[in-house]
């Protein structure tokens, strides 16, 4: 009918009805448009203000909460990628173009993290999830190097698309785990004892047992993507996982690999990230756009801040 609303949910499975998952707002709401390739939101709590990546136009975007006004937070940016925070507020960003992952100090200075393993350049880190005992492990796909659009054409040193992991205290990097065709996002457990992780070119999640020396089992799949194409994922406080993919909206999967249902958007989703006062806003980076939604779920709680 004329004028009628597109639905914004899908149930597939009653869990996504009984889960209340379906009882938010009843459509998208636009903050902004006009990027490239939109990546990599992430919330930032103290300032209620959300940091994103518009990667083939190379900069960092900022969305103030409590205004609505969008500024450039950085350009040049190396064509960030994925965006996170660590255990003292800090923006961990991959920058595709760089070939590393950075800290942006709190006076705004960047820090290199990691930009080698065993002296060769990384592909193109891609999304990052900080653990609280501060570790940072990463994505290095060869997305930013396979073509000049988001990033700079070049030969993989490393000859592999892997995981890794930065040592909190030694900064000594890690391969944590390898065989993966085009790993993407990941993420940890509520209780940080299994790592998630997309592989976009495969079209699955695999799941590793997360061992106190910082290394992981051999892994499995958890699920596999039968609507769209995996890219970076999230989990809700109850254990559900939210997954970008890309022309398949959003995806909700119960704790047993089960699709439950899907956030019907309208343009190619890249990346999501539950922020807002009560965690439970969707930031959706798709295509050109960022949209949000308010849920009736919530977003997993932020990492405990390091004190002194």
């Amino acid at each position: 009918m004329p004028g009628e609303r597109p639905q914004l949910y899908e149930i597939l499975d009653d869990r996504f009805r009984t889960g209340r998952c379906h009882a938010g707002d009843s459509k998208l709401e636009i903050l902004f448009e006009g990027c490239r390739w939109a990546e990599g939101p992430v919330y930032v709590p103290a300032g209620r203000y959300l940091v994103w990546s518009d990667i083939p136009n190379d900069r960092l975007l900022r969305w103030d909460e409590t205004t609505g006004a969008v500024g450039v937070f950085r350009s040049t940016a190396g064509h960030p990628n994925g965006n996170t925070l660590d255990t003292e507020g800090r923006l961990i960003t991959c920058e595709q173009g760089n070939r590393r992952v950075t800290r942006t100090e709190h006076d705004g200075s960047v820090t290199v993290i990691a930009d080698r393993f065993q002296g060769k350049r990384f592909n193109s880190p891609n999304d990052a999830v900080v653990k609280s005992d501060g570790s940072i492990w990463f994505s290095d796909p060869d997305f930013g190097i396979s073509t000049d659009y988001e990033g700079h054409r070049a030969e993989s040193e490393i000859g592999a698309c892997n995981v890794y992991r930065v040592d909190p205290a030694t900064g000594e990097v890690r391969l944590v785990a390898d065989g993966f065709s085009g790993p993407n996002g990941l993420v940890f457990s509520l209780d940080e004892r299994q790592l998630y992780v997309s592989d976009s070119r495969a079209n699955h999640i695999r799941v590793f047992d997360v061992h106190d020396d910082g290394t992981l089992g051999d892994g499995s799949v958890f699920t596999e993507c039968k609507i769209g194409n995996f890219d970076n994922i999230r989990f809700d406080d109850q254990g559900r996982l939210w997954a970008a993919a890309l022309d398949g909206g959003v995806h909700c999967y119960d704790p047993d690999g089960t699709l439950l249902g899907r956030l019907l958007v309208p343009d190619t989703v890249a990346n999501i990230r539950f922020g807002g006062p009560k965690r439970n806003r969707m930031f959706i980076a798709a295509d050109t756009t960022l949209y949000s939604v308010v849920l009736s779920v919530t977003g997993t709680p932020p990492l405990p801040i390091a004190r002194p």
